[in-house]
């Protein structure tokens, strides 16, 4: 006699959404949650959104400002009829997420860029304390080659291996944001 057939249950596609996903990276669940009634309601005010997701208004009006900073929802704004000042109507923009993805990818490969020439223009030192600083060679000199924090005597590290991974992350993503 087999086991009954236990499954997982299946997500909403709007929570595997790539727009959800970089709402969740930028400002965890709360960003989440804005993001999915965005989704699920379109044209949206911040107050809707506050009752739908159960959030404070102003932890929804933070997470809408700083999606909007980012160019990943727009607003509109209107009279309302009823109360007769001004709201915002708000929607994902969807269509805007590879832009935002694609950006943050150079982004991270000029600061890993820079970090390699970093690395392959200076020497550093260091005493094997975990807590205390690199210093460079520059630095080193200036404290007489002991540790600024702990006084140990500082000594050449050999940065091969970080330099070479460097490399391989910049040629990564670089390859990766060619396809």
């Amino acid at each position: 006699m087999s086991e009954p057939r236990v499954t997982a249950p299946r997500l909403k596609i709007e929570y595997e959404d790539s727009f959800v996903k970089i709402a969740g990276l930028l400002g965890g669940e709360e960003y989440v949650r804005v993001a999915r009634a965005l989704l699920n309601n379109e044209n949206a005010t911040d107050e809707e959104i506050a009752s739908a997701t159960g959030l404070k208004i102003n932890t929804v009006r933070k997470a809408l400002y700083d999606l909007f900073g980012r160019s990943l929802i727009s607003g509109i704004r209107v009279r309302d009829l009823k109360r007769g000042w001004f709201v915002y109507r708000w929607k994902a923009q969807r269509d805007q997420v590879d832009g935002f993805i694609g950006t943050q990818k150079r982004k991270v490969l000029d600061r890993l860029k820079l970090r390699l020439e970093n690395e392959e223009t200076h020497e550093f030192y260091h005493c094997g304390v975990d807590t205390c600083q690199r210093l460079t060679f520059e630095q080193a000199m200036e404290v007489f080659f002991k540790c600024p924090s702990c006084g140990r005597p500082v000594s050449l590290i050999e940065n091969g291996r970080l330099r070479d991974a460097l490399a391989w992350k910049i040629q990564d993503i670089g390859s990766e944001m060619q396809k």
